[in-house]
């Protein structure tokens, strides 16, 4: 059975060349177009990892990592921020809230799919 990651992302190209780059790797996607939307798919279905975007309406990604962190069933999902965003004092909030990892964009498929692979569950 494959490894299920959501991706949320106000984007849709953004979203389109992730699952495109997650797909190619053998993952299942499931796609999310801010905050709110991806805690509306945060249902108890099972996700081996999160991947989303910080800068996002409705429910920027660090809103979301914070929300998500408090739903039992994904108290434990490693959750990877791929973002424009670059400062320290970002990232710093990104892990305070339960970031794992860290992507800056424009990323490199080859370095996402590391990162995926070294956190995915």
């Amino acid at each position: 059975m494959s490894k299920s990651i959501l991706v949320v992302d106000d984007s849709l190209t953004m979203r389109q060349t992730v699952a495109i780059t997650l797909r190619s790797g053998g993952y299942d996607v499931v796609e999310a177009c801010d905050g709110k939307d991806a805690i509306s798919k945060l249902d108890g279905r099972k996700f081996n990892l999160i991947i989303s975007d910080l800068n996002m309406p409705n429910m920027d990604g660090l809103s979301f990592v914070q929300s998500a962190k408090q739903m039992p069933a994904y108290k434990f999902t490693p959750i990877i921020m791929l973002t424009t965003e670059a400062s320290d004092d970002k990232k710093q909030a990104g892990k305070a809230a339960g970031v794992r990892a860290w992507v800056v964009k424009p990323f490199q498929p080859p370095v996402l799919l590391d990162a995926v692979a070294k956190l995915v569950i």
